[in-house]
């Protein structure tokens, strides 16, 4: 674990495990969460030879909590900032929900040979905000609502999204999990209310759309078709769809936290694109 300090000051925190020489992959995390929602998966790609590495994002979890930067611009180049301290090369870079849109920004505007693959995983791209230009999109009076939600009691609202559409504890039959639901919780508490309420402008409202269009690196859109928070047809495929060199992996009936309720079905599948 480490820290590297961005160019303006704000000091972001991450996990780097494994060998030094190894292929590395990077993870990002989704809103409000820290890099701790990885532990699964990094413990997955640690026992099959790779390097991980996850940061918390500026204003969660551990990191720095600044009073500006909490956009995608900022966020793709506080990525920037760690990938070239740790001079990670050809790695590979696996996003979650907001941590898709950051993945695909930074990817879009990465180095020659910083990248070799990405993974976008119930990714907010291209854009979720309703608008004339994305009439399927989610209505802005849904996230004013988290907005809403938030600032009243950002305790109690860090409890409802768990339990209820972010793992899909919701649904009639779904087997819940106290422990996710209280690890959820315990992420989100302990970044900034500033930062995760600003947040929420940047992945309902950024247009990924010319940054998709300008990946060249392959990248896997894996997206659970009963995912409540980034609905899929207003992602996945129109994502796909931008991308020069994308490949689309639907997961029938799961939701958006599908890499904690099923890892056992999502993580060989990402195994399998890293390696191909």
């Amino acid at each position: 674990m480490g820290t590297v300090t961005t160019s303006d000051g704000t000091s972001i925190f991450y996990k780097d495990w494994g060998p030094r020489d190894a292929p590395p992959i990077v993870f990002h995390h989704g809103w409000p969460l820290t890099a701790d929602d990885w532990d699964n998966q990094m413990l997955f790609f640690l026992s099959h030879g790779y390097r991980v590495i996850a940061h918390d994002r500026r204003g969660h979890g551990r990191s720095g909590q600044p009073s500006t930067g909490h956009e995608m611009d900022t966020y793709a180049a506080d990525v920037a900032a760690l990938t070239e301290a740790l001079d990670l090369r050809d790695a590979v870079h696996i996003g979650h929900s907001t941590g898709g849109g950051e993945v695909a920004r930074y990817v879009a505007r990465a180095e020659p040979g910083r990248v070799a693959k990405a993974v976008l995983v119930g990714a907010v791209p291209p854009v979720m905000v309703k608008s004339d230009a994305n009439p399927g999109g989610t209505p802005i009076e849904v996230f004013d609502g988290f907005r809403t939600a938030l600032a009243a009691n950002r305790a109690q609202f860090y409890i409802d999204v768990p339990s209820g559409p972010f793992y899909g504890f919701n649904r009639e039959g779904a087997k819940v999990s106290q422990g996710l639901i209280d690890n959820w919780w315990r992420q989100g508490m302990s970044g900034a209310a500033n930062a995760h309420y600003e947040c929420i402008k940047a992945f309902s409202e950024t247009d990924f759309t010319e940054d998709l269009k300008a990946i060249d690196v392959p990248v896997l859109v894996a997206h659970g078709t009963d995912d409540q928070v980034v609905p899929y047809a207003d992602s996945a495929p129109l994502s796909v769809k931008l991308l020069k060199n994308g490949t689309l992996k639907s997961y029938e009936g799961l939701p958006h936290g599908m890499l904690s309720t099923h890892p056992e079905v999502v993580n060989p599948d990402l195994l399998d694109f890293v390696r191909s």
